[in-house]
């Protein structure tokens, strides 16, 4: 058995696409997982089930969620080794200088293309701190994330990519929620 994350795209921000914590819960033990634990509204869910590739994982969850609960919505799933070195690669890991508060990472459903990760570069000049990595883009933000001009939009436009975003503080509960027995 192998321990999952998925992290659910636009649900439950501004009073849109509302979903029950807990009828996403029952969604998933429907779907045949086990363990399964809904982390804030954001729409984090860890569960354990037999080993998947990620992309029919993701599938299988995403038309899941859309039969029941009538909309479709990006799911983005990692395992908990996955989660792990995404932890362990955070560039900004050692510099106490930066909160994780004003940390985010967003997990990308591909890797983009080289070019796609330079347009983005040279698209915007700042102030926040931008570090892409693999299937993840770890941004710090000086100034808070409610004030950034970098939008999200103009993050998978320029990767031409979809992805959603977590704070740091975000990431590590649910890293220690897998390592746990929960």
């Amino acid at each position: 058995m192998t321990k999952y994350v998925s992290l659910l795209r636009g649900i439950n921000v501004g009073g849109h696409r509302m979903v029950r914590m807990y009828d996403l819960k029952e969604l998933y033990t429907s779907l045949g997982f086990s363990d399964v634990l809904s982390y804030i509204q954001s729409g984090n869910v860890i569960f354990t089930g037999d080993e998947e590739e990620g992309a029919a994982l993701q599938k299988y969850l995403e038309e899941g969620f859309e039969k029941s609960f009538g909309f479709h919505t990006d799911i983005f799933v990692r395992t908990l080794a996955e989660l792990s070195a995404i932890s362990a690669k955070n560039p900004f890991r050692d510099q106490p200088n930066k909160e994780a508060k004003s940390i985010a990472v967003v997990f990308l459903a591909t890797c983009p293309e080289p070019l796609a990760q330079e347009a983005l570069l040279n698209a915007y000049a700042g102030p926040e701190e931008i570090f892409i990595l693999g299937q993840e883009v770890y941004i710090y933000y000086p100034d808070g994330m409610g004030r950034s001009k970098l939008s999200h939009s103009l993050l998978e436009k320029k990767l031409q990519t979809v992805g959603t975003a977590r704070n740091w503080n975000t990431v590590l509960k649910l890293q220690a929620l897998l390592l746990s027995n929960f």
